[in-house]
């Protein structure tokens, strides 16, 4: 029975790049994906995008792929990835770019595009998901609105002879399932199938949180060699079938434990795991431990998928101030308390308009809150905390001011301040009709 080997690269847009290389040099692959694209990080993107069109793609897209071209392009290993963010054309003209400033020839790269929805998003009275309201309640503040497309813009570009597939947003296990899809040719409405390939993306997706990241808790969940750790890859046959694995040698562990975890990682219903393309059953899921770090994973179904696409739509919601300060010796907890007092009675007499406030003392309550704060020692150590969110840039300024102030306006033997202002770029999810949405796929070709 044929068999496709597809590994995971990244997580997250900062996860490391040593063990994708590994993937690519050891681990006998037919497809590698890179899942870097988290819903903030869209609305950052398009940001960055509006301010120079020629950005707005993961910020290590270029060290990735000038690490791990050489060996994919040696072992034949073909690259999925959302790190074109929300400007794939570019990625894709930019990985065109390091190809040939290598020296590598006779590469087809693909972009995927439409998954931006603005357009339908601006001025729309659609209502939210996941929390009250509508899209109307944001209007003035939305600055970008990206659909989750599904696995048939890359089954397409796979089709089309792409060594490297570069989306925007897509839907996290799409990038793992599509391939498989493809190599097997399963039926759009083969929906145990699809649902079986959203299961081994799923477990994929997050790279080393099914490999003992995430997971380790010494002396409850002991997990060697983390900082060596493994990402995982799956061996999958055309039955839908798997087996989740690591290059041998590797740091952390595939085990039932790591496995079970990531199955019901940021899953709702287990037994609705709603992906654009299928309606994915986890429920129905069997693992089985069949060797050391070799899990079976088997009997993901699925049912029909929605009319609707999910949209996350990134907006402007407040600006945030922040200070800090540290106090250390005998009574450093006392000291603290005082300091944190001072910036609270200081806000309230110069009228910063703050909606929310925090003050934490690190090491003490930043965590932890109540009555149970007081029964901990007396720590050698804290450093205080200011937070505020407020609706200006100048009045979340004056917050880290305030702090910065108490080098000489504070309690004694302060140091270690700092001060930073930001504006907030917040998520909110509303559904589109899915036909409004139209995916879009090009090529540039390294010749």
């Amino acid at each position: 029975m044929k068999t496709v080997r597809i590994g995971s690269g990244a997580g997250f847009s900062g996860d490391r790049i040593e063990p994708a290389v590994e993937l690519a040099e050891r681990g006998a692959l037919h497809y590698l994906g890179f899942e870097c694209l988290a819903e903030r990080t869209t609305a950052l993107a398009q940001q960055a995008r509006r301010k120079n069109p020629a950005v707005g793609f993961d910020p290590l897209l270029i060290a990735r792929f000038k690490a791990v071209l050489p060996a994919a392009v040696k072992n034949c290993v073909r690259i999925i990835t959302n790190m074109g963010a929300a400007n794939p054309l570019a990625a894709a003209k930019t990985v065109a770019a390091i190809a040939r400033d290598m020296g590598f020839k006779n590469l087809k790269i693909a972009a995927v595009e439409g998954d931006d929805v603005l357009d339908h998003i601006t001025g729309s009275d659609l209502p939210l998901i996941e929390r009250q309201g509508r899209v109307s309640d944001l209007a003035g503040r939305i600055v970008s609105a990206n659909a989750y497309l599904g696995v048939e813009p890359i089954i397409e570009a796979l089709a089309a002879g792409s060594d490297i597939v570069v989306t925007g947003r897509v839907s996290d296990p799409a990038l793992f399932a599509a391939p498989l899809i493809h190599e097997f040719g399963w039926g759009m409405e083969d929906w145990d199938r699809l649902g079986q390939s959203m299961v081994i993306g799923h477990l994929l997706e997050c790279s080393s949180q099914v490999t003992g990241g995430y997971f380790a808790d010494p002396g409850y969940k002991n997990v060697a060699n983390l900082a060596r750790i493994g990402f995982p890859l799956a061996e999958v046959r055309e039955d839908g079938s798997a087996m989740l694995t690591k290059v041998e040698g590797s740091g952390g562990e595939v085990s039932l434990r790591t496995c079970k975890e990531q199955l019901l990682y940021e899953v709702h219903d287990p037994a609705a795991y709603i992906q654009p393309d299928v309606v994915a059953n986890l429920s129905t899921v069997s693992l089985e431990q069949v060797g050391p770090d070799r899990v079976a994973i088997s009997g993901g179904s699925g049912r029909a998928k929605t009319d609707t696409l999910k949209v996350t739509i990134g907006y402007l919601d407040s600006y945030v101030g922040e200070g800090q300060i540290s106090y250390a010796g005998s009574g450093a907890r006392a000291r603290g308390q005082v300091a944190l007092d001072i910036v609270e009675e200081r806000l309230k007499l110069t009228r910063v308009p703050i909606e929310e406030l925090r003050l934490d003392m690190i090491g003490v309550n930043a965590v932890h809150r109540g009555a149970a704060v007081g029964s901990y020692p007396e720590p050698a150590e804290v450093r205080i905390r200011v937070v505020g969110r407020t609706q200006s840039m100048a009045d979340a300024i004056r917050i880290g001011n305030e702090v910065e102030s108490l080098w000489l306006s504070g309690p004694a033997g302060g140091g270690g301040a700092t001060k930073s202002a930001r504006e907030v770029i917040a998520a909110a999810s509303t559904l589109l009709e899915r036909d409004v949405v139209k995916p879009r796929v090009s090529y540039e070709v390294v010749s």
